[in-house]
């Protein structure tokens, strides 16, 4: 098995494709598109995607990207998030001028990084990348925020750990594939819609998902593209797509929003431990 993720080894998209698959083939990629593009193209069986953070919010790329794809999601997994303050050996907190990193990373740290004084925050494609960068160019009085797994590949030291805001920081990934990942059940179904710009038209929709007794667990809106002021809502629901209460709910829902699209519907997560997010040491 193969699976595409964006970024570099040690990202955090990384320690998620091993969850989904430990013994796969994984193949790091520059950007989010490069990941539909591999398993559009069959280069890849599967694509690991964030698509929300518990601090940070939505990966609204992701989301949009999920729409002019026809790649159904197929499972999804949670990861930990524990941030590394990452520099060359021999560089001490009081040498760092400029810390470098993704800027969901950035945001997730924001305490700590008020802490320091007379220190540059600077954002940048990848928090792995972000390590890479300051291995490759030996970069003195500067550091990144990114995992311990990235500060290993690179041979960077932590001067500070488990830096972010909050405990529990926690990224939730989607995987798209062409095939099922297992043979576990589907419980979730996640599915995009646009709505008659008229009164009740939203509450109208939620109504078809509540009176069946379904659970929402997100809603997100995004800007229709070419539709100036309309939006696209995102809804993940707590049911499979073949579900009876859930297929009514679709059917019902789709007599009148213009546009309805089941994006997948899968194994929903378990949230993993600290543990079951480790990496291992793979050289």
């Amino acid at each position: 098995m193969k699976i595409a993720y964006q970024g570099e080894p040690g990202a955090f998209s990384e320690a998620a494709s091993w969850q989904v698959n430990p013994a796969a083939e994984l193949v790091p990629c520059k950007a989010f598109e490069d990941v539909f593009t591999a398993v559009d193209n069959g280069a890849v069986d599967y694509g690991v995607l964030p698509i929300e953070n518990s601090i940070g919010g939505s990966i609204h790329r992701n989301f949009d990207l999920l729409l002019q794809h026809q790649l159904p999601i197929v499972g999804e997994t949670e990861v930990p998030v524990v941030h590394h303050l990452l520099a060359l050996p021999g560089q001490s907190l009081g040498d760092i001028r400029r810390v470098y990193s993704h800027p969901q990373a950035l945001a997730q740290c924001e305490r700590f990084l008020r802490s320091l004084s007379d220190v540059e925050v600077i954002a940048s494609y990848d928090t792995a990348g972000s390590a890479k960068m300051i291995a490759d160019q030996q970069m003195t009085n500067a550091a990144a925020i990114a995992s311990a797994r990235a500060g290993e590949v690179n041979g960077l030291v932590a001067l500070r750990s488990a830096i972010q805001d909050n405990d529990t920081n926690t990224t939730r990934f989607l995987v798209i594939g062409r095939q099922p990942l297992s043979e576990a059940p589907a419980d979730k179904t996640t599915v995009v819609f646009t709505l008659a710009n008229e009164p009740g038209a939203l509450f109208k929709a939620l109504a078809a998902i509540a009176l069946r007794g379904i659970s929402l667990t997100k809603l997100e809106s995004r800007p229709n593209p070419g539709r100036k002021w309309e939006y696209l809502f995102y809804v993940d629901l707590a049911a499979a797509r073949e579900d009876i209460a859930c297929a009514r709910a679709l059917a019902h829902l789709g007599e009148f929003a213009p546009m309805l699209r089941v994006l997948g519907s899968y194994p929903s997560s378990k949230p993993a431990s600290q543990a079951t997010a480790s990496q291992p040491n793979r050289g």
